[in-house]
């Protein structure tokens, strides 16, 4: 058959007759109440571990009567009187009268002799007066009670049943639908109603009872052939019967919806739970990463070669493009998700999470920015450090040509004596006066040649110092190699001396002077030494980094050049003084030897010299013209970059302030607002090529060594911490808005109160930068109605809300911290109106109610808020400590409303 008909109607029947108009029992109707009354009362009775067998006998000496009242009321009678006598069992069943009349029962014609007596019908008549008041009365369906709540519940749950027509409680109960009917709507699972049939009734109400009895802990009240073998069943017995099954299922209907509230809190608490998780576990990573690379960034220890030092820098730069760029957007992200959990912690009621000690936001913001101080300095360091390289190979290459130079000069090639052999000779031993005289004069020229070398000297000994200084790391080799020389040129200036000493002993003996080999010798020396000098200088490499030095370099280059001819004159005299020399040889017959005694300078030497340096003159106009050529291509390189980092600069601020604007300014919905940060966010990421272009031009700027840039006033340094910053504000803005939508929709909040919200906190906001201040908040409170006075009450007010809206005490308020204020303080007229609900409940006939009762019937959050809106107001009453309906809905809307 089929179970639902949504056209069936539902009546109600006409109340019940009063017990004392019915005095008469039908003997079937009897039996029936026997029974069922029997079984009503030992299904409470076997609480209390006893039972009942004879309902007229078993309640004569009032004992188990009182148990019974105590058990149903959950309350304690007066102590019973144990004695055996009449009069006790009379005071007893009197006790339990009294109390029944206590709750607002009327009995008529019900006396504690009747009972003590056994009398059949006044003992069912005041067991029916029980069960009314204990487990009818209460029923309430749609402003309806008792016994016509009953009915319309019974109507309304077998409604869609056909062949049910629940109208009374006698013969509308005779084929046993009803009672299936109730058992199927709410456990479907225990009958197949499908199979049942009107014309079985024995079988339905079998069926029904059985069921009832094993599943539902209902007690078999009555027979199937009780019902069925009367016209009309009894109508207490039927109630008393079907009272059960209301309250067996009401019952079970509450603790299903308290179980589904409690699971939704439970999920919600788990999913709050794993967002904390993820935000330990992304934290943690993110500072051991943080932890694991600052060590490698302040490590300073520095390498010997050139080569060396490019590969940090390279390793460097891989850093900055492969391995810091996935940290910052797990740091964004970690932000993201701490202000997605704190919204829903608010939205829920939670307290705000505080993440583990040296975890918070704030502590991954120190621990970065100590790693980009560690960066920026290891980058300083780096480049210094290849300066610091660069500078030393220069001055090693200088010092290995000047000390070759010296040791040329000091040593000598073959077949020439070395200095220190040439001052130890005993040539003037015997040697005839003009020898001496020659000899004397050769060694002027070479104390002469000595002073001159002595500037050489000591720029060998500077350079030395300067590498040592500079921590050269052949240092060991360039000491040994000063060291020798310096030695070596102190045992010169010693050995000079004597040899000078020698001469001028044996001086007197020797006259004959050559003035002219010794004018050559005097002429020939300094001018030796200005070729080796200019030759030296025209080899000497040159280190430059902007096109004002290679500028410099070659106006000196042209100066040198210009003092050529006057060089190349000295020239021609030093060889006319030779040929004058060579022209009295052989005009006077004069043995010379071959050679000039005053010098081992030959005109020879001077003219290959000579021929030298004018080769290395053009020489070196090619390397200052290669020189210049790379300084233009460096200053391109700069203008280039210059040109790009002062349109990506300005771009870069510009977006920025658009961006605030966005987040402050109310066009359109929160969803507009959203999908334009979107659109600002898709413009952002498509300019990143033009980013990725950029460093591709710093590149080669570093890879050429150039280290400054007059033609703009940003560094790379400066273009990515600005390009990443403005990834964070889209992304961190756009997370404002998505939980802005959160709040709105799970607090039911309009357009129209969103503007109004939004337009209030703008027109605060007096320095645009998203939050207000203490002042700035209050007065936005007091414009939109709040009644915050100057005085003590009104301060600790404020404080309290304060303490809501900013937890962690950063001394502003922030626009979603406003809206969840809103939003809440708009919820309390739908707790009021709960309240008041529960309130008619509870109070009943008494008409008022007391804390205890809210504390104890009321979930906790509304009877503290029912507690906390009633203090102004108790007092009032007769009852002390108590608010009847009219306070009561004073306290909780106020007086203007009623």
């Amino acid at each position: 058959m089929d179970h639902y008909d949504p056209q069936q109607t539902n009546d109600y029947m006409q109340p019940e007759e009063d017990w004392d108009r019915d005095l008469l029992l039908d003997p079937a109707w009897e039996k029936q109440q026997r029974k069922t009354f029997t079984a009503w009362c030992n299904s409470h009775l076997r609480k209390a571990g006893t039972q009942i067998e004879n309902i007229e006998e078993d309640f004569r000496d009032g004992l188990k009567l009182m148990l019974l009242l105590e058990v149903i009321s959950g309350e304690r009678l007066a102590k019973p009187e144990r004695g055996k006598m009449r009069v006790h069992k009379i005071s007893n069943v009197n006790k339990a009268l009294d109390f029944i009349a206590s709750k607002g029962v009327k009995l008529v014609s019900i006396g504690a002799e009747e009972i003590v007596d056994g009398n059949v019908k006044m003992t069912l008549g005041m067991i029916w007066t029980i069960i009314l008041r204990f487990a009818i009365q209460d029923i309430s369906v749609e402003e309806t009670s008792a016994k016509e709540g009953l009915l319309l519940w019974c109507q309304r749950k077998t409604a869609p049943y056909k062949n049910v027509n629940i109208q009374n409680f006698h013969i509308s109960w005779k084929d046993g639908l009803g009672f299936c009917a109730l058992i199927h709507r709410h456990r479907p699972e225990l009958i197949d109603y499908g199979k049942l049939r009107k014309d079985d009734p024995l079988t339905n109400l079998n069926t029904a009872f059985d069921v009832a009895e094993k599943y539902l802990d209902i007690p078999k009240m009555l027979d199937a052939e009780d019902i069925v073998g009367t016209a009309r069943p009894d109508e207490k017995a039927i109630m008393t019967y079907v009272s059960s099954f209301y309250h067996a299922f009401s019952g079970a209907q509450k603790a299903e919806t308290a179980a589904n509230r409690i699971c939704k809190v439970l999920a919600v608490n788990q999913e709050n739970e794993q967002l904390m998780e993820d935000y330990e576990k992304l934290a943690s990573d993110l500072l051991e990463w943080i932890r694991r690379t600052i060590p490698w960034l302040e490590n300073r220890a520095p390498e010997n070669t050139m080569q060396a030092m490019q590969q940090k820098l390279e390793d460097f730069r891989d850093y900055r493009r492969l391995h810091k760029p996935p940290k910052v957007q797990e740091k964004c992200q970690l932000e993201i998700n701490f202000n997605t959990l704190q919204t829903k912690l608010r939205l829920s009621n939670r307290p705000a999470f505080m993440p583990s000690e040296g975890k918070m936001v704030s502590d991954i913001n120190n621990a970065w920015g100590g790693l980009e101080q560690a960066e920026k300095g290891y980058e300083e360091w780096l480049l210094n450090e290849i300066r610091r390289l660069e500078r030393l190979d220069h001055l090693a290459e200088k010092f290995r040509q000047k000390a070759s130079i010296h040791e040329s000069w000091t040593d000598a090639l073959a077949p020439s004596p070395g200095k220190e052999a040439m001052l130890q000779q005993k040539d003037y031993e015997t040697a005839t006066l003009s020898e001496i005289k020659a000899l004397l004069k050769k060694h002027e020229a070479f104390e002469s040649d000595l002073a001159a070398h002595q500037d050489r000297v000591e720029q060998i000994a500077a350079i030395a110092q300067e590498l040592n200084e500079l921590d050269y790391y052949d240092s060991p080799s360039v000491n040994a190699r000063c060291q020798k020389i310096c030695d070596q040129w102190d045992n010169l200036g010693a050995l000079t001396q004597k040899r000078r000493e020698a001469l001028e002993r044996t001086e007197k003996l020797l006259e004959t002077i050559d003035q002219l080999y010794l004018e050559y010798a005097k002429r020939a020396a300094p001018f030796n030494n200005w070729m080796e000098g200019a030759m030296e200088d025209l080899q000497d490499t040159f280190i430059v980094h902007t096109i004002e030095e290679i500028q410099g370099l070659t106006t000196a280059h042209e100066q040198f050049k210009a003092t050529l001819p006057d060089a190349d004159k000295e020239r021609q005299a030093i060889l006319g003084i030779h040929n004058e020399v060579s022209k009295i040889v052989q005009t006077y017959h004069v043995n010379m030897a071959g050679t000039n005694p005053y010098t081992t300078i030959t005109p020879h030497e001077i003219n290959g010299k000579w021929e030298h340096v004018r080769q290395l003159v053009p020489r070196r106009d090619q390397a200052l013209m290669e020189e210049h050529a790379r300084q233009q291509q460096n200053e391109r390189l700069r203008k280039q970059f210059g040109a790009q980092a002062n349109v990506i600069g300005p771009w870069i601020q510009t977006k920025m302030e658009e961006i605030g604007r966005i987040s402050i300014e109310m066009h359109g919905t929160l969803e507009d607002q959203l999908n334009h940060l979107r659109q600002y966010e898709k413009s952002i990421v498509n300019y990143k090529p033009k980013i990725d272009q950029l460093e591709g031009d710093h590149q080669q700027i570093q890879e050429a060594l150039i280290f400054d840039n007059k033609h703009t006033n940003y560094t790379m340094e400066h273009i990515r911490v600005g390009w990443e910053q403005l990834l964070t504000t889209i992304a961190r803005t756009i997370n404002e808005v998505e939980n802005q939508i959160l709040t709105r929709d799970a607090k039911g909040i309009s357009q129209e109160q969103m503007n109004e919200f939004r337009a209030s906190f703008n027109h605060f906001d007096r320095d645009h930068s998203g939050t207000l201040g203490p002042e700035e908040f209050k007065a936005c409170l007091i414009s939109l109605g709040y009644d915050i006075g100057n005085d003590a009450q009104g301060e600790a007010e404020f404080a309290r809300i304060m303490s809501i809206v900013d937890p962690n005490r950063l001394g502003v308020v922030t626009f979603q911290a406003f809206i969840d204020f809103m939003s809440r303080e708009t919820a309390d007229t739908d707790t009021a109106d709960q309240v008041m609900a529960s309130f008619k409940i509870l109070a009943g006939d008494k008409n008022y109610i007391t804390v205890d009762e809210l504390r104890r019937e009321l979930p906790p959050d509304q009877a503290e808020y029912c507690i906390a809106r009633m203090a102004p107001y108790n007092g009032r009453d007769a009852v002390p400590g108590a608010l009847d309906y009219m306070s009561f809905s004073t306290a909780l809307y106020g007086e203007s409303d009623l």
